[in-house]
């Protein structure tokens, strides 16, 4: 993965519009944080293989980004980008990791169902 080029990510996002299109959505503070301190509270979020079709991606704000795919009813997005490829696979891969290099929030965005 390289770190986010707001152009090079804009295009990508453009260039995945319009489709029909299965989305990842994974957010964690340490989903195995809690056997370090026993006070920590860990929350997370996970959607897998949902599809979704929007008309407008937009990358907004300094690292770490802000990624949002607008729907025909709402919107979805991922707060706290740094990196992003596309893969062999042709997905968009997008991903915010922490300041010690662990991950954060990804947002993936596929043609075909992601492996479970």
């Amino acid at each position: 993965m390289e770190l986010v080029d707001v152009n090079k990510l804009q295009a990508q996002l453009d260039a995945f519009a319009n489709k029909d299109l299965y989305l990842h959505l994974e957010t964690t503070n340490g989903s195995y944080a809690s056997h370090f301190n026993e006070g920590f509270f860990n929350a997370g979020a996970f959607i897998r293989n949902v599809v979704i079709h929007y008309e407008l991606g937009k990358v907004v704000g300094e690292s770490p980004h802000r990624v949002g795919l607008k729907l025909p009813h709402g919107w979805v997005y991922a707060q706290g980008i740094t990196h992003f490829e596309v893969d062999a696979q042709g997905r968009l891969l997008l991903a915010g990791h922490d300041g010690s290099g662990k991950l954060a929030v990804a947002l993936q965005l596929s043609a075909t169902p992601f492996a479970y």
